[in-house]
């Protein structure tokens, strides 16, 4: 059986090898790349998208996997921001129902009147350390929280319970809590799938929208009268000439020249109109390699936890604990699949490659929960998984990296006479938004305008999904039917693909042994991983278990769950006996060195080796486009 996406990947080099003029070139498929994708393509415009890496590889596949509004940036006037934020949760509460849910927070407070002055301080942008946020100041932010996000409200405001009824919610925490705020925001159960939604989303609305990963930057070439080449390392490069505004290039021929990241390593170039960095915590380098010296970024690290307490997982009932630490650090933890996912450090990071939850950062998450319930013994042996990623913050001098901005913004160079936009910040919640403000402005340096708004468009699995009890039986016995009757099976489809599970599950009935269980993941079927690896481009192992599929996430990767997927990989995409092993030993070394997962396999150099001479590809999984 050929592989779709293998077929799909050489039309993509056909078309680019005969004709290499785009409208867009895209760098970095993270979320606010890949948002920005799906939005232009839906528009008609020839867009292609490049990633070193796999679709949101990078911090995109990293976060505290919250939709939230950001209460705290109410206390640094954020207003707009706030405003954005709860409309934008709102909305893919919406369009993305099958990953995007209701999530109940409970917010402790130990006084009555504390954090008054601080949060006054940090209002006015002085620097504040705020350990206690009292009741009034918490009844005062949840107020205005819910009042920002009215617009498509779809979920409860705000309440507090006080004394015995604190003790009867939530028995085990600490004894001063005075009062328990509950709220409500949003958690986002496979950030990585919906990313990877967007950039199928978008190749199905645009034929003239190609989505490439594991392509890499390797030349520029400018038609200017003082910059004729530039190639990507050199260390004499020099300026590029050109305006600063203006419409982009009609007759220009700049050129990037991308690589793929294979063993054969074949080179192609791009004609792009207009060239968007969309590379994160990496804009900087991918300027830098462009020919263009900027210093927009200065990311922050946040590491998380995927613990294994169920003390406290009983006590959260659903919930997330939102929560200050004395250090003056905002802490959450809340159910995550099977487990707890306790979040987040803020550190300064300058080399994003680096990135890792050390066991500093873990220790030092453990104390937060140490201090939230401190009769409940929770130690780095509990601790299943984790993962860190750079968030793409603007350059800032804020000593503390806390108060930086989430906010977003655009920076302009230029290419010759072919703009060069640098996407600066942004988060999960608001990639829409920043995807449509920059798509409008792109449509009018081409001279087109927006036929159709992403505003209350469903993404992925959230196109049919079924809205009611009703739709929702009628879904499940359908696709039950083509899973010999099991609903239960209909059922976890359906919460792990969305509407989408149906196609899973008649691509599972057509193949030889597709609804055959795994044997290390029995909730998890062959045809399903053959589907993924055909349909949903993927070109490594890591792709599926970390991406793809919540397994790694949901803290059930073992030695022999990567060797029975490998297998099954290996048969969808051809993969020679030498690759597979090559592949597995690369998702080991990636599970110790970024997750601290031991499948007791080969260390880093030697996956490395492994991986570079059977030509799967090298480097790491942290990065976008660089």
């Amino acid at each position: 059986m050929t592989s779709h996406h293998a077929d799909t990947r050489q039309a993509t080099r056909e078309r680019l090898a005969n004709d290499p003029n785009v409208e867009v070139l895209i760098i970095g498929a993270g979320i606010n790349g890949a948002g920005l994708f799906r939005d232009l393509a839906l528009q008609g415009v020839d867009v292609l998208i490049v990633d070193k890496q796999d679709f949101c590889a990078g911090a995109s596949a990293a976060p505290s996997r919250l939709i939230h509004g950001g209460l705290k940036y109410l206390e640094t006037g954020e207003f707009r921001l706030v405003a954005q934020s709860t409309r934008e949760r709102n909305l893919l509460l919406r369009n993305a129902p099958h990953v995007v849910h209701p999530l109940r927070t409970a917010m402790p407070t130990h006084s009555w009147f504390g954090g008054i002055w601080p949060s006054l301080k940090r209002f006015l942008r002085r620097p504040a350390k705020i350990d206690d946020r009292g009741v009034l100041i918490s009844e005062v932010g949840l107020t205005l929280y819910d009042f920002f996000g009215r617009h498509f409200r779809s979920m409860p405001r705000h309440s507090v319970l006080f004394g015995r009824r604190v003790r009867e919610s939530l028995p085990d925490v600490r004894h001063d809590v005075k009062a328990l705020h509950t709220y409500y925001d949003a958690a986002i159960t496979q950030a990585e799938r919906l990313g990877f939604e967007l950039i199928d989303d978008g190749c199905r609305a645009h034929r003239g929208a190609l989505a490439l990963n594991y392509v890499a930057l390797d030349s520029v070439t400018l038609d200017s009268a003082t910059l004729d080449s530039v190639t990507l390392g050199s260390e004499n490069v020099e300026p590029v000439a050109g305006q600063q505004s203006g419409q982009a290039g009609q007759g220009g021929t700049e050129g990037v020249t991308l690589r793929f990241s294979d063993a054969a390593g074949e080179a192609f170039e791009v004609r792009p109109r207009i060239v968007i960095n969309a590379g994160g915590a990496w804009i900087d380098e991918i300027n830098r390699m462009l020919g263009r010296e900027t210093a927009y970024i200065g990311g922050t690290k946040g590491g998380h936890l995927i613990v294994d307490v169920p003390d406290i997982r009983r006590q959260l009932d659903g919930r997330m604990i939102y929560f200050g630490t004395p250090d003056g650090r905002i802490c959450l933890i809340y159910p995550f699949m099977q487990h707890v996912l306790v979040g987040a450090t803020d550190i300064r990071c300058d080399d994003p490659d680096q990135a890792v939850c050390d066991d500093d950062e873990r220790d030092y998450m453990l104390e937060a929960v140490r201090y939230l319930f401190p009769d409940l013994d929770i130690g780095p042996e509990r601790v299943r998984y984790r993962y860190s990623g750079v968030r793409p913050l603007p350059r800032s001098d804020a000593d503390d990296p806390g108060q930086i901005s989430r906010d977003h913004a655009v920076r302009e160079d230029r290419l010759g006479e072919v703009p060069l936009l640098s996407l600066v910040g942004g988060k999960w919640t608001t990639f829409r938004g920043f995807a449509a403000e920059v798509a409008d402005d792109v449509l009018a340096r081409l001279g087109r305008r927006r036929d159709l708004s992403t505003e209350q468009l469903a993404i992925g699995g959230g196109h049919g999904y079924p809205q009611d009890e009703a739709a929702r039986d009628l879904w499940l016995g359908r696709v039950a039917a083509a899973c010999g009757g099991d609903r239960r099976r209909a059922i976890t489809l359906l919460e792990r693909y969305g509407s989408r599970g149906e196609v899973v599950a008649a691509h599972c009935e057509a193949i030889a042994e597709g609804q055959q269980p795994l044997a290390s993941l029995p909730d998890y079927r062959a045809g399903e991983i053959d589907f993924v690896c055909r349909c949903e481009r993927v070109e490594r192992l890591g792709d599926v278990l970390f991406r793809r599929l919540p397994i790694a996430l949901s803290a059930r990767l073992t030695a022999a769950v990567v060797a029975e997927v490998a297998t099954h990989c290996g048969a969808a995409l051809g993969w020679s006996a030498a690759a597979r092993e090559a592949e597995i030993a690369r998702v080991h070394a990636i599970a110790w060195e970024h997750h601290g997962v031991n499948l007791g396999r080969p260390d880093a150099a030697d996956s490395a080796d492994a991986v570079s001479q059977t030509g799967t590809g090298a480097g790491t999984e942290r990065g976008e486009a660089r």
